[in-house]
């Protein structure tokens, strides 16, 4: 393994992969990023929304602004005709959902992980691997036929629903097709729609309806009375039926150039971790279209996993703290199926006991706003916390907003450096440890530490006379505690 103690290789050239791989190169670890597929971002992926969470992943990377200038915004949503959700009361900078290609996200990715220095290797498919105690070797073949290794320290499958890294650790992937014939389509329409996305459902067919920007419009459909395989031919007559069906009307659809057909599943892997091979992203879950929130699901996972990775390399933590990811993501993952199912068998309801039960959930949502916004924060992703443990400060493991630091910045562009920040009052002070120090713009005094993926990793509420023991050590996750900060926590070390 000459070479290759600090090396990780990312399998999967998407959203997920690209973001932890930069995020990877950025902390001096030495990526590879392996892809089967020539290089070629494509114009056809499924995900056009970017949640509320997920921006603020992409803030803490610089590229929030520059990727919301390629989309629209849209500050609510309508749901099952009669429930509206505002997204204007979100506790964030981007209080609102942006409707973007998935391929806009990738561009911006894929720049930052070139220039951080991560190595491509495209046309290179995955046929197996080999770990033992002190790193991975990967079993590829290359575009030209020829078979070889290449050895990492860790290899983190980021390749799909079909992942090769997952089959070759012998993980299960258990769940079960939830729709099948789901059609897409990019069109030109000849009646613009009055809404930025037009979606609705009646109960035998559902449609969707999102722009790309450049005139064409995607569009995602199924009618339960043509349930076929996906292989069965598709055409553009199939489509409209299935837009008039769900939408009322077929906008004028013409000059299709793609179609394709799918089927839709709820499938996640029992653990995301075995020994030095980690699963991300749709590698390790895969749910419904609705609600929007693959794509995220799959960043986030991205963002908490590339933090801890890169300290395990860099000598900073033990590699137990890899099992945080696990015991961190693993139940969001679950959470999202629940909440993607929920959105889709609801808005499939057909028999009048389904349509009762949608009924009365609208009616909840809509009157009790505590249930509004628990489903709202699910469905950004601002509404997810990680464990912590018993006697911690209350925000320990909470989703940090982005607070206002004195001297004009805030926490997200501080998060850009990808180390720690550690928040004190004024006239606190801390010296020493990777932590990057700011201080409140306001006169809150409580000492807050931040992980790099934006989570509360400790906090304790200051002394009224603040100074040096204004930042005891409480510490996060499940660690060590010790005396003050710098400290250790989960085996990670602010020395």
């Amino acid at each position: 393994m000459n070479g290759t103690a600090h090396r990780v290789i990312v399998v999967g050239s998407g959203p997920t992969g690209l973001l932890l791989a930069g995020d990877l190169a950025a902390a001096g670890v030495p990526v590879t990023l392996v892809e089967k597929r020539p290089h070629k971002i494509s114009n056809l992926s499924r995900a056009f929304v970017v949640h509320a969470r997920t921006l603020e992943q992409l803030d803490a990377r610089g590229l929030a602004d520059e990727i919301e200038a390629k989309g629209q915004v849209l500050d609510r949503l309508r749901l099952f005709g009669h429930l509206t959700v505002e997204l204007t009361d979100l506790p964030s900078r981007f209080n609102h959902l942006l409707v973007v290609p998935q391929y806009e996200v990738e561009k911006a990715l894929e720049r930052r992980a070139v220039e951080a220095g991560v190595s491509f290797s495209y046309e290179t498919e995955v046929t197996g691997l080999t770990q033992g105690t002190d790193g991975v070797t990967l079993h590829v073949r290359t575009g030209d036929g020829e078979s070889k290794e290449m050895s990492a320290a860790y290899v983190v499958g980021t390749d799909g629903m079909r992942s090769a890294v997952r089959e070759a650790v012998g993980l299960p992937f258990p769940g079960k097709s939830v729709i099948r014939s789901v059609v897409l389509a990019d069109v030109k329409l000849a009646e613009q729609p009055e809404n930025l996305l037009t979606v609705n459902a009646v109960g035998d067919a559902f449609a969707f309806i999102a722009p790309f920007g450049d005139g064409y419009y995607r569009v995602i459909g199924w009618n339960r009375a043509h349930d076929v395989s996906d292989d069965t031919p598709l055409d553009l007559d199939e489509i409209k039926e299935i837009a008039r069906l769900a939408l009322g009307r077929d906008f004028g659809m013409h000059d299709a150039r793609w179609m394709s057909r799918f089927h839709s599943d709820e499938r996640q892997a029992p653990h995301y971790r075995v020994g030095r091979v980690l699963l991300a992203g749709d590698a390790a879950h895969v749910h419904t279209p609705a609600g929007g929130q693959g794509m995220n699901t799959g960043l986030q996972d991205a963002a908490n996993l590339g933090w801890k990775l890169a300290a395990v390399l860099n000598g900073r933590a033990d590699a137990a703290l890899l099992d945080t990811y696990e015991a961190e993501r693993h139940p969001i993952g679950k959470a999202v199926l629940r909440s993607s199912g929920g959105i889709v068998r609801m808005a499939m309801a057909k028999y009048p006991w389904t349509l009762a039960a949608r009924a009365g959930l609208t009616g909840l949502l809509n009157r009790v706003r505590p249930a509004r916004t628990r489903a709202v924060g699910q469905i950004t992703g601002i509404g997810f916390s990680y464990p912590a443990p018993k006697g911690s400060h209350a925000l320990v493991g909470k989703r940090v907003p982005d607070i206002a630091l004195r001297g004009g910045t805030r926490l997200y562009e501080a998060l850009r450096d990808g180390q720690f920040v550690l928040i004190l009052p004024e006239g606190a002070e801390h010296k020493g440890g990777p932590v990057r120090v700011e201080h409140w713009a306001s006169d809150r005094r409580t000492a807050l530490l931040v992980r790099p993926d934006g989570y509360a990793a400790w906090a304790r509420d200051a002394a009224p006379d603040g100074g040096a023991d204004a930042v005891p050590n409480g510490v996060p996750n499940g660690g060590v505690k010790s005396t003050d900060v710098p400290g250790e926590f989960a085996g990670y070390s602010l020395k």
